[in-house]
């Protein structure tokens, strides 16, 4: 303490009683002598003894008014003897770099204006201290100072030494056998302190981020079938110099059980258990996962629903068999308590309105109660993206048959900041910006646009998502964009295309969702330069079909405008199917279009994939297949309406490979074609690094074509063409955001095809 009260102090042989007919008080300035009298509560002319003496001290002391106080009897005259605290004038913080002012005024207490309090000032000096813990500075030293200023004010200064920061030099695991120290790393939200030790915050040592590591460590080995998963204890030590910590994790993993038998059973007199029998996924021999039985457990609630059962549950009875690591489960359907919802309270949401939050129960005020709602609910709130921190609990509500629901959320950032650069040997470096925002003005909206050049091409992109339209599972979108060349890849030709579309877009299935779309767009190909080959007539009449270049009979239909309309199917198991380690999508779209001059055409596009985890999801398996056809069903195409394989297939240049015009000087003007197919195969896996580096490593091989052009024109080569390429991947998650080298070698290429050897693309969050 760096305060000192003095006092009188009364001894054994002093304690006899009191009768003061007088009270005065003395060195107050500021406090009046009743105020100073009415803590001391000495009534005069009533006996008072000793205790009571040095009780009345204790208050007077207590009362943070006084930087002294004595109690003086004289006869029948108690005499109040104090000196006060001085008011504070000013608060000062000194030293403090890495937290400013606006950060340390929330937890400071005193206040200028109000009387200096050394209690209070001791406490303020723990909570500063505090406040640099959480930041993982442990070493840092914070002293008050009070400087006089006169007329019985003061200012209170703070000097800080924050120190350096306290990281986390190791994470290790004691009693994991099923899974290595490395993986489970990943599962942490701790990271060690590695090569950005300076940059990144979560390799800081924090307390509470410790107790949520040991939730994630549960929930990453539940998932996996281990379901007598415990964490013993989670301890930390720092080191002998205060500069680091070393967390360990004591572990019992358990066994890991499978399902057993499956079976269901009606509890529920007049009910038909065959539809919900129907929805039951499980199957014997998988790895027991609660998501999966929740997810069979929703299904077959679900029905109820629909039939009007309300109260109507199904309880899954579960049945070890310790001899084969199964679980037998028995699916009851029975009928459940009969509790309704009385209010659903939301707190912490800052930016996020309230109803978007709310939308995601599938439940409101007045509906039944149902525990796995609530979770599930909890689980799209967290998949929403919008917060750091979601808890959804129930508690009794006004009765005994109601329940209220509380949310409490923290918000987390939710737009991204984009940046990606390529390199091709024919048309050198290329630069794009990309911005998105999830959360626009916190009414779940979502927006992007995207800004990419590259030497002979602009392009921008603008979307806008409502996802609950209507109050409904209906996205409205709309998307902008436009797209000019100007000699890109040496062609002779430019092209300007401007288009638009407004969509819809519903769940038709439980993991598929179909769009429905309107949309316009405008193109023109000019500007074609006829620097053609020996042998080949650039000025025969483009009117006579077959007659003259591609890209002059292009240019001869000028501006054109097609209206379109289309759908788009799609189905996507990858997150949140009945298999956390395995799944697969597919799309299909088609787009009808009718524009000048009579032209008519479909637009088809489709694809596939599958994603499997293996060996503790330590590699990443990917394949994908995709495929596109142009039919027209009048008129010819455009260089603008044909597919590329720009961004789709890797080890070739934007729109170096399909059909072309030979050009003057070995040069070839692309042409894009009618048809394309491209399978992509690729592995992602740890390359031994420490985990806390966060680099990782993959290998791909691309094959596809691309090929057709209707009514071809002079000159024009064609052919389907088979290409392949080959190469590794570098996955890096740094602080400025994952970034991602890919280093190729076409394997398999026409003699005119234009390579590309290298790619390297960065997205940030802010």
């Amino acid at each position: 303490m760096f305060f000192m009260a003095c006092a009188g102090f009364f001894t054994p042989a002093d304690a006899q009683s009191y009768r003061f007919n007088t009270v005065t008080v003395e060195g107050n300035q500021l406090v009046d002598a009743a105020t100073v009298a009415g803590f001391a509560r000495i009534n005069r002319g009533t006996t008072v003894s000793a205790a009571e003496l040095n009780a009345a001290f204790q208050r007077l002391t207590n009362s943070g008014l006084f930087e002294t106080v004595d109690l003086v009897p004289s006869g029948s005259t108690l005499r109040i003897i104090v000196s006060e605290n001085p008011i504070i004038a000013r608060i000062n913080f000194e030293g403090n770099r890495r937290l400013d002012d606006e950060a340390l005024n929330p937890v400071v207490l005193s206040q200028p204006g109000r009387v200096l309090s050394p209690t209070q000032v001791e406490a303020d000096v723990i909570a500063i201290t505090e406040l640099y813990a959480q930041r993982g500075r442990f070493a840092a030293e914070v002293t008050p100072r009070i400087i006089p200023r006169g007329n019985g004010r003061v200012d209170l200064a703070f000097e800080i030494r924050e120190g350096r920061v306290v990281e986390i030099e190791r994470v290790s695991f004691v009693g994991n056998n099923a899974f290595s120290d490395y993986r489970l790393r990943r599962v942490l939200d701790t990271k060690q302190a590695g090569l950005f030790r300076v940059l990144v915050q979560r390799d800081t040592f924090v307390a509470d981020r410790i107790s949520f590591d040991q939730e994630l460590l549960r929930d990453f080995y539940l998932a996996r079938g281990y379901v007598d998963f415990q964490v013993l204890s989670a301890t930390s030590e720092i080191a002998r110099e205060r500069d680091s910590f070393f967390v360990t994790f004591n572990i019992r993993e358990g066994q890991q059980f499978r399902f057993g038998n499956i079976t269901v059973v009606n509890e529920v007199e007049g009910l038909d258990p065959a539809p919900y029998a129907e929805q039951n996924r499980l199957r014997t021999g998988d790895v027991f996962t609660p998501t999966t039985l929740d997810t069979t457990l929703s299904r077959m609630e679900r029905v109820a629903v629909s039939e009007g059962r309300r109260f109507v549950r199904v309880e899954p009875r579960i049945t070890r068999n310790e001899r084969n690591q199964t679980l037998d489960i028995e699916l009851a359907i029975v009928r459940g308590e009969r509790t309704i919802i009385e209010r659903i309270d939301i707190q912490g949401n800052t930016t996020t309105q309230d109803r978007v939050i709310r939308r995601q129960f599938r439940a409101s005020e007045g509906d039944p109660l149902n525990p796995r709602e609530i979770r599930e609910a909890a689980e799209r709130i967290r998949a929403l993206g919008y917060f750091a921190d979601v808890a959804v609990d129930a508690r009794n509500g006004s009765s005994e048959d109601t329940a209220i629901v509380d949310v409490e959320v923290e918000e987390t950032t939710t737009g991204s900041l984009g940046f990606g650069l390529s390199y091709g040997v024919g048309t050198g470096v290329g630069f794009n910006v990309t911005f998105s925002e999830t959360n626009f003005l916190g009414r779940g909206q979502r927006v992007n646009f995207a800004l990419g050049t590259i030497p002979g091409s602009r392009q921008f992109s603008f979307g806008f998502v409502e996802p609950a339209t209507l109050g409904r599972d209906l996205e409205f979108g709309i998307n902008a964009g436009y797209t000019e060349t100007s000699n890109q890849n040496d062609t002779f030709y430019d092209t300007r295309t401007l288009r638009g579309n407004v969509s819809l877009t519903f769940p038709v299935g439980e993991f598929s969702r179909l769009q429905t779309r309107i949309g316009i767009v405008g193109d023109v190909v000019q500007d074609v330069t006829p620097g053609l080959a020996a042998g080949v007539d650039p000025v025969a009449d483009p009117a006579q079909p077959g007659a003259g270049t591609r890209t002059l009979r292009d240019e001869a239909q000028g501006r054109q405008v097609t209206g379109l309309i289309g759908y788009t199917y799609s189905l996507d198991t990858r997150r949140g199917g009945f298999d956390p380690n395995r799944g697969y999508f597919f799309e299909f779209a088609q787009d009808f279009g009718a524009g000048s001059d009579s032209r008519r055409y479909i637009r088809t596009t489709a694809k596939a994939g599958y994603e499997q985890r293996l060996f503790n999801d330590d590699l990443i398996l990917r394949a994908e297949i995709e495929g596109g056809a142009l039919a027209m069903l009048s008129g010819e195409s455009r260089v603008t309406e044909r597919f590329t394989l720009n961004g789709i297939m890797r080890g070739f240049e934007a729109n170096g490979l399909g059909p072309y015009q030979p050009t003057a000087g070995g040069n070839n003007d692309r042409l894009g074609g009618n048809y394309y197919v491209v399978a992509r195969a690729e592995a992602e896996f740890p390359i031994g690094l420490p985990e806390e580096y966060g680099i990782k490593g993959g290998v791909f091989m691309d094959v596809g074509s691309l090929w057709n052009i209707d009514n071809p024109g002079a000159g024009t080569v064609d052919g389907f063409g088979l290409r392949a390429a080959a190469g590794v991947s570098l996955y890096w998650e740094t602080p400025i955001g994952p970034l991602r080298f890919d280093f190729s070698q076409p394997v398999r290429k026409q003699a005119f095809d234009q390579t590309q050897n290298f790619d390297l693309n960065i997205v940030t969050r802010f």
